[in-house]
């Protein structure tokens, strides 16, 4: 299931036209996506401790309108694409009082093991990747259903 992560604007997520900065959204999917896991039971700490890193390979952020100070946003997170060593987490940002979808995107991730190698997680934990095929078989449907109105 998606979880949402509450974001209050702080004056230092903006710049000089009093309007957040492009790259604040990108932070806010970072921490939305720890957000995810944490609720998910599988805190980052957890994956660190079982020696698995997930780098940011890529990013894709579609901006549909800005927010300013004072807002709070609603961040939708959803694991939507799992593989043997990739995974992708989808977002959706929302004005909390208007409503008004501000921000789409993705990022994809990749496992490390302690040495920096790509690993497969299915052979490296098996029940780790079960949860993660679970989680997204569980939010890859609802997050496209509630994308499939814009």
């Amino acid at each position: 299931m998606p979880i949402i992560t509450e974001h209050h604007v702080n004056f230092y997520d903006t710049d000089a036209m009093a309007v957040v900065h492009h790259s604040n959204y990108i932070r806010w999917f970072e921490e939305s996506r720890i957000d995810y896991l944490e609720k998910a039971g599988l805190p980052y700490e957890l994956l660190e401790e079982k020696g698995f890193l997930s780098p940011v390979l890529g990013v894709q952020c579609r901006y549909r309108h800005s927010c300013t100070f004072g807002d709070t946003v609603s961040i939708t997170t959803a694991l939507t694409a799992f593989a043997p060593v990739r995974f992708t987490f989808s977002y959706r940002i929302i004005n909390r009082e208007s409503g008004a979808l501000l921000v789409t995107g993705s990022t994809e991730h990749c496992f490390l093991g302690r040495d920096g190698r790509v690993l497969a997680l299915r052979r490296a934990d098996p029940a780790l990747a079960e949860r993660f095929a679970q989680l997204c078989r569980a939010d890859a449907d609802a997050f496209a259903a509630a994308n499939a109105a814009d």
